[in-house]
């Protein structure tokens, strides 16, 4: 059962209270940017987290400049698409069971379940990719530097970031390609437990992502299938395309 830490009140509350009751999730970001997109990233999580939990989800983006811009770039990085916001109040719409704001820093204060989200900046000195002259990093090096630290901790987007964020992305792909070659084999109940206890504790995407880790080093003692569908499992939530080097050249 997700969790989720409230920051009005700063406790943790049921994400999902009803059973299978639909849960709006919106994300309140106005002015294209990296912070805005940390916003929305962190809205696409919840999304995905809920639904991997059997929850149907209404996901909604709110704001009032640069929205085809915000859209064009959660486009880009895999994101679910957002409906455009709407002025449904603060309580529940018909047949909602739950509504959960996705707040940056600076954004707005509304009532209900408040999801905040630390900023997310370019490094001093450099600009903005996806001009002429920034070429923008492949959207998913750039979805896996935002989604690594804690979303309550302010992320600096350096070449030393980035660069580990690809390093990473390009070993697990490569890993995963490896590891489809053998015969397949089920998530273990132990390592499937695992990530879903970090993902329904708040997001705890760090801790995710160690579990991966922890798989990919595992060698011997876990048949490469299991490596494999693990892989696959968790990017069901990271929506990293680990699987996308499938069938490549060895």
């Amino acid at each position: 059962m997700l969790r989720i830490i409230d920051a009005r009140t700063g406790e943790s509350v049921v994400a999902a209270p009803v059973r299978r009751g639909l849960t709006r999730v919106e994300a309140h970001a106005s002015g294209y940017g990296s912070g805005s997109l940390r916003v929305l990233l962190v809205a696409d999580l919840l999304v995905r987290a809920l639904e991997l939990g059997g929850t149907p989800v209404w996901a909604l983006l709110t704001g009032e400049s640069e929205q085809a811009e915000l859209r064009a770039g959660a486009t880009s990085l895999g994101m679910h698409p957002f409906e455009g916001g709407r002025d449904l109040g603060a309580g529940a719409g018909v047949g909602e069971a739950q509504i959960l704001h996705v707040v940056g820093e600076d954004g707005p204060a509304p009532d209900g379940v408040r999801v905040a989200v630390a900023p997310a900046q370019w490094a001093s000195g450099s600009a903005e990719p996806g001009s002429d002259s920034v070429p923008a990093p492949d959207p998913a090096v750039l979805r896996l530097a935002l989604l690594s630290p804690p979303r309550t901790e302010p992320v600096l987007l350096d070449a030393a970031t980035l660069g580990e964020a690809h390093d990473t992305l390009v070993r697990w792909r490569g890993a995963v390609a490896a590891w489809a070659r053998r015969p397949s084999r089920p998530v273990p109940d132990e390592v499937r437990g695992r990530l879903r206890t970090a993902w329904e504790d708040d997001l705890d995407m760090p801790e995710v992502l160690r579990v991966l880790r922890s798989v990919e080093d595992a060698g011997s003692e876990l048949p490469d299938g299991a490596r494999f569908e693990t892989y696959a499992y968790a990017d069901r939530l990271l929506g990293l395309e680990l699987t996308r080097d499938l069938g490549a050249p060895a």
